[in-house]
């Protein structure tokens, strides 16, 4: 079921990030602690987004396991940046396993990830997808329910809608159409973090001048504490929010 990453803070190495740590995203690939029934590892690719000091994105996305990528290494210990967004993957059963699939997903200024999967795809979400702008329907990076989800979101986002408002209401429509869905969606501007449970494991560690919220924690203990399910998670740097999704209880 996929496992992410994202974090603000002061600039650092994606490689002390994402690869050095103990549990890392990395160990997380061949290890993970808490899949929930969603699989055993996370081997079918991996992609990390982050930000240049111009607020645009930078991104490295791969069909292989991110163990495997020598090249990624390099790159991991010469970016540096204060905002990331990273995930692993574990494609569900029938979709591609191509580097356009794995998240984050990205428009250049905004960044996406979805540890989960849409049950009875496609059908299930079909009128969902109607409703987007018939050229983002014909340019999706993938044929995914998570490629789906980002061009749907990203469209409210660009139509004006706040990024919390528009993934609390995105979910609330996944889960109506296609009830049992694992939702857990992380969405990055460069300054904050937004993201959901629906029925998957998430975390959140805030420090002085940095927060970073995860599907598992890593590195240092102190410092992380649980998300309960079917949460919206508002994060930067001065404060982290967590309330439960709206309109959407037992």
């Amino acid at each position: 079921m996929c496992r992410h990453v994202g974090y603000l803070g002061p600039p650092v190495a994606l490689d002390e990030l994402l690869l050095e740590p103990e549990h890392s995203l990395l160990e997380q690939t061949w290890a993970p602690a808490d899949m929930r029934g969603g699989g055993t590892i996370n081997a079918d690719g991996f992609g990390v987004g982050w930000y240049r000091a111009d607020g645009s994105t930078g991104s490295y996305r791969a069909a292989v396991p991110m163990w495997t990528d020598q090249s990624f290494r390099e790159v991991a210990r010469e970016v540096r940046s204060g905002a990331v967004v990273a995930a692993v993957r574990s494609a569900t059963v029938g979709m591609p396993v191509v580097p356009a699939a794995c998240a984050p997903f990205t428009d250049g200024t905004r960044l996406f990830s979805h540890n989960g999967r849409v049950t009875g795809w496609p059908d299930s979400v079909a009128k969902l997808a109607a409703r987007l702008d018939v050229v983002d329907l014909l340019t999706l990076q993938a044929a995914t329910d998570s490629a789906l989800l980002w061009a749907v979101l990203r469209q409210r986002v660009l139509d004006g809608a706040e990024p919390a408002e528009a993934l609390s209401e995105l979910v609330g429509e996944v889960v109506a159409a296609a009830p049992d869905s694992r939702l857990n969606l992380l969405f990055s501007d460069g300054d904050r973090l937004v993201a959901t449970t629906w029925t998957h494991s998430l975390w959140v560690r805030r420090e002085p001048a940095a927060v970073t919220v995860a599907s598992e924690p890593f590195g240092p203990r102190a410092g992380w504490r649980e998300v309960p399910d079917r949460s919206l998670v508002v994060a930067d740097v001065h404060d982290v929010q967590v309330r439960p999704l709206a309109g959407m209880g037992e």
